[in-house]
């Protein structure tokens, strides 16, 4: 009798000294990661995020952003930060990185045993001559052996989605920065287009003056009007088209409400007396890059997977059950007890599946990631020198613009104003020339902003986030088309 409770106290042990095993080490839940992504964010932005968990975390963040919205005219600075702190899409995309931290938290766990009891008896009710209890503890000695691959592929899972979510973060900061610079350069665009307006109204009525008197043909007349007409839709077009990147900018920072009142600046700021230097740029981006990192992870996390299955080909379930049984005879009126332990071992004989396509599986999924890794390596490469040669050669058209073009067309209007005042040149001579200066201040505005949208994808090539619709192109060309002062 003293064996077998020894036993059945052994056997109810089993499943304690399995809890005992599991890890002590659990992810930090309300954390889950998120200072690598802050410490990331900070390093290639220099913004501060927050994950908003709480009321009061949300009231601090509310309470920041307000602050932030107080200034008259929102600087591009002000911009970035506002979005990575009130950008909704953005706290989503950290809630997914708490996922995969309690995923890879659970991976850690060990799986749970089975317990089964079972009672029979025989015999009428009271007089029973046989009664029996069993009860079984399964547990999966395969899920113990491969444990420590398990969490070393959900720990490089979860890596990867911390740089998904620091990716995610320089994307919101890079598409705000290239949103307000967008937004600020068509105002500056509707200012010029105001302008030239102005002096196509004086135009149009001195045409019509002149018309009156006979001294102007109903031609010419008609040329003066359609300029002013045509000149008047492309200033409504321009106008549309600012209030849209502002509506853009406004999305992106996540603001509402009144919040929505606030004003960007009406000309971008001026070009810089210097070029930053970026001899090592693609080094750096090979070294900073965050998809490039997460590519890395993904080919590590492959090939753990990989030698997993190749270790579990055979077999793919494997488990120990353990237990007892007791049996009650009653005979001549003599109870006798007899208690037994139970040890079974249950795996699947692979007679018709014997793992090689599971094999097969693994190592090309191993072949995909090595081979998109090396791909990336080489677009990383490659955009960092795009990235670059875009930022220094808008960077010289748009000095060539501010330099040569702009005061060239100065100078030609200058010389008009004195051939008019002496009679040598007529008033429509000097209005042409008006136009033509106003259009090449506007193909200046738009080098300048070409300019701006260069630098900004400066850091998306260093450290990831997109580089944008306009990372490589120039956009000047097209100003006589969107916004240009046409004949």
């Amino acid at each position: 009798m003293m064996n077998a409770r020894i036993r059945l106290a052994a056997t109810l042990a089993l499943p304690l000294l399995l809890g005992g095993c599991v890890s002590a080490t659990e992810y930090a839940a309300k954390n889950a990661g998120f200072s690598s992504v802050e410490a990331k964010t900070a390093e290639a932005t220099g913004k501060t995020t927050v994950w908003v968990q709480n009321q009061q975390q949300a009231r601090v963040v509310s309470d920041r952003v307000k602050t932030l919205m107080a200034k008259k005219t929102l600087d591009v600075e002000t911009a970035v930060q506002v979005a990575l702190l009130n950008n909704k899409g953005l706290e989503a995309a950290y809630a997914d990185l708490g996922d995969s931290s309690a995923d890879a938290w659970q991976a850690s766990m060990l799986v749970n045993p089975t317990v089964a009891i079972g009672f029979n008896g025989i015999g009428a009710p009271g007089i029973e001559a046989f009664r029996s209890i069993e009860g079984v503890i399964a547990a999966n000695i395969l899920a113990l052996a491969t444990r420590e691959r398990n969490v070393a592929i959900a720990n490089a899972r979860f890596r990867q989605a911390q740089l998904s979510a620091a990716l995610r973060t320089l994307q919101l900061a890079a598409d705000t920065r290239r949103a307000w610079i967008n937004a600020v350069a068509a105002w500056e665009t509707v200012g010029q287009l105001n302008q030239a307006q102005a002096a196509a109204d004086a135009a149009s009525e001195l045409a019509e003056k002149l018309g009156e008197s006979g001294a102007m043909t109903k031609g010419s007349q008609a040329r003066e009007h359609v300029f002013y007409a045509e000149l008047a839709g492309q200033s409504a077009k321009a106008r549309l088209e600012a209030r849209l990147a502002k509506e853009e900018l406004t999305r992106l920072m996540g603001l509402w409400g009144s919040d929505i009142d606030y004003q960007v600046p009406n000309r971008l700021p001026s070009l810089p007396k210097g070029l930053m230097k970026r001899d090592l740029i693609e080094a750096e981006a090979l070294q900073r890059r965050i998809d490039l990192q997460m590519a890395k992870l993904d080919l590590d996390a492959t090939a753990k997977s990989y030698k997993l299955t190749e270790a579990t080909r055979y077999v793919t379930d494997l488990e120990l059950l353990t237990g007892f049984e007791t049996e009650r005879e009653k005979e001549d009126g003599d109870v006798e007890t007899e208690t037994t332990g139970i040890a079974e071992l249950e795996f699947v004989i692979p007679i018709f599946d014997s793992g090689k396509a599971r094999m097969r599986k693994a190592e090309l999924a191993y072949m995909r990631s090595a081979n998109l890794l090396a791909e990336k390596a080489v677009n990383v490469r490659s955009e960092a020198r795009s990235a670059y040669q875009a930022y220094r050669a808008n960077y010289d058209i748009a000095r060539h613009y501010r330099n040569n073009v702009v005061p060239l067309r100065t100078k030609i209007e200058e010389e008009s104003l004195l051939t008019y005042n002496a009679m040598i040149t007529n008033t429509f001579e000097l209005l042409a020339d008006s136009r033509d200066k106003v259009n090449s201040i506007l193909l200046a505005v738009n080098a300048k902003r070409d300019f701006w949208l260069a630098e900004a994808n400066l850091a998306p090539a260093i450290y990831g986030g997109g580089a944008g619709a306009a990372s490589g192109e120039t956009e000047v060309a097209a100003a006589t088309e969107s916004g240009g002062v046409g004949h």
